[in-house]
């Protein structure tokens, strides 16, 4: 996805990155995410990105030779459902911002989230 003036736009090159340490399920090289997200990008951004990506606590690494292995914190859908918390954290309008999400949802998924709510939390005594 790129801009108006044919730059990448914000956060792609993260969630490439994110998407092929998620689907790898091993700690990975930048040389190695590099080569898995394919494309033109250069070693040093690669590399950038990771970096960064660890100094938001969103990656782990630790030293493998000469440079370091990343992998992410989170799994993919507890990573997606830490950006909705987030989209709803201090907000006042917190029940408009839900109304709206609930609102935009196809059916299937309404269904699905209405089936989740009034399941007991896993481990509840509700569940025992």
């Amino acid at each position: 996805m790129t801009t108006r003036d044919g730059r990448r736009a914000p956060g792609t090159l993260e969630a490439g990155v994110m998407t092929v340490l998620w689907a790898a399920g091993r700690p990975m090289s930048a040389a190695e995410v590099q080569q898995a997200v394919g494309g033109d990008l250069a070693y040093n951004t690669v590399q950038t990105i990771l970096t960064r990506l660890h100094e938001k606590k969103t990656l782990v690494r630790r030293r493998a030779g000469r440079g370091h292995v990343y992998w992410p914190v989170e799994d993919e859908p507890s990573a997606a459902a830490s950006q909705m918390r987030a989209a709803l954290v201090n907000r006042p309008d917190r029940h408009a911002v839900l109304r709206r999400f609930a609102a935009s949802l196809d059916e299937s998924d309404a269904a699905l989230l209405r089936q989740l709510l009034a399941e007991p939390e896993p481990g509840s005594p509700d569940q025992v």
